[in-house]
């Protein structure tokens, strides 16, 4: 009885495994639907970072930052999705791409805000550039800078972001250098100005040099280069102006110094006090100033010092005049009063006689 048993339940064993095994191997169409649903989801992932990083890229954050934090903490929110079913890959998936719309909505608000920030950038500079009147002596500079801009004006109006945005930090980065340029041009003028050259004629021969090296490179297309020369000049104009108002501020110590001893002389501290008193004021800031060799600024205190000198003393000699004037006048009056006293006194006489 017992032997007769157990081939049947070895039998019934075997159907059962074999049910069990039959329930869990997945279809054939149900596989692939599973593959397609997660190369589905792969490219909503990619979508999704795409909108992302383009979203950051052009500073939403920046503009619109409380619906930046919403959009991260749903970002958040997609990382934390469970996509173990085919049903829950789909779903994730679709909150993907729903993210990624919401992404590109903020990112399509944002550039015109961002294309506008840097157009106020690049006419800031600019402006700056003409300011100094450079371009009128160097205009095909500035044009070349102009088709830069106008390039990433056109490329925002085709909707070519990216290309855009590097095209105008190009333009900005050329204004930012043709601000040194004419830096530079300045600086020279400056020298030429206040006759500077003499104090340092070998370094200016020198910057000028150089300077015409920076336009050769900058016309061959070799702007790197040229901007190294720019920066070379910069450098030896600026010592040649440094050297022109160590000497200047030394010539006009010593002239203000010498106006100052002829006004006391001339009793000028006592006869036009105040205007001394406001001579000896710039003089001695002249000196401060001497001593922590900025000599630009003594150099035009010590002129100015020297010019209420001579006032001073110019008031001091027309006082002085007016002073004679009134005396000799009064002698005149006194003068006067005796002839008249003295002709009544011969008319009183004859009276008399």
């Amino acid at each position: 009885m017992k032997k007769g048993i157990f081939p049947v339940f070895l039998i019934l064993v075997t159907l059962v495994l074999t049910g069990v095994s039959c329930k869990s191997t997945p279809k054939p169409e149900d596989k692939v639907a599973e593959i397609k649903s997660s190369a589905s989801l792969k490219v909503s992932e990619v979508k999704l970072e795409e909108a992302r990083k383009r979203a950051s890229d052009f500073e939403s954050p920046a503009y619109f930052p409380s619906e930046w934090e919403d959009l991260e903490a749903r970002y958040e929110e997609a990382g934390n999705m469970e996509r173990s079913t085919d049903e829950e890959i789909q779903e994730a998936a679709a909150f993907y791409n729903e993210l990624a719309d919401s992404y590109d909505e903020l990112f399509m608000k944002t550039v015109p805000l961002y294309a506008q920030a840097r157009e106020d950038e690049i006419l800031s500079a600019r402006g700056e550039v003409v300011s100094t009147g450079f371009p009128k002596a160097f205009p095909q500079y500035l044009k070349d800078a102009d088709n830069i801009t106008l390039e990433a004006q056109s490329q925002f109006e085709a909707e070519e972001y990216y290309k855009a945005r590097d095209t105008a930090a190009s333009a900005l980065s050329e204004y930012e250098s043709l601000q040194s340029c004419a830096l530079v041009y300045l600086t020279r003028q400056e020298i030429i100005d206040r006759d500077f050259i003499s104090y340092d004629p070998e370094n200016f021969s020198k910057a000028d040099e150089i300077s015409r090296n920076a336009m050769a490179s900058y016309d061959d297309g070799d702007k790197k280069a040229a901007y190294a020369a720019v920066e070379e000049a910069r450098l030896r104009y600026n010592v040649v102006l440094q050297n022109g108002w160590t000497s200047y501020a030394s010539v006009r110590r010593a002239t203000a110094s010498s106006e100052r001893e002829a006004a006391i002389a001339d009793k000028a501290n006592v006869a036009a006090r105040d205007l001394f008193k406001e001579a000896d004021a710039l003089y001695s800031a002249a000196e401060e100033n001497f001593k922590l060799e900025n000599f630009s600024e003594a150099g035009v205190l010590f002129i100015d010092a020297e010019a209420l000198y001579v006032i001073a003393i110019q008031e001091t000699d027309e006082k002085r005049q007016r002073a004679l004037e009134t005396i000799k006048l009064a002698e005149e009056k006194i003068e006067e009063s005796v002839e008249t006293a003295i002709e009544a006194d011969r008319i009183i006489e004859g009276g008399l006689q």
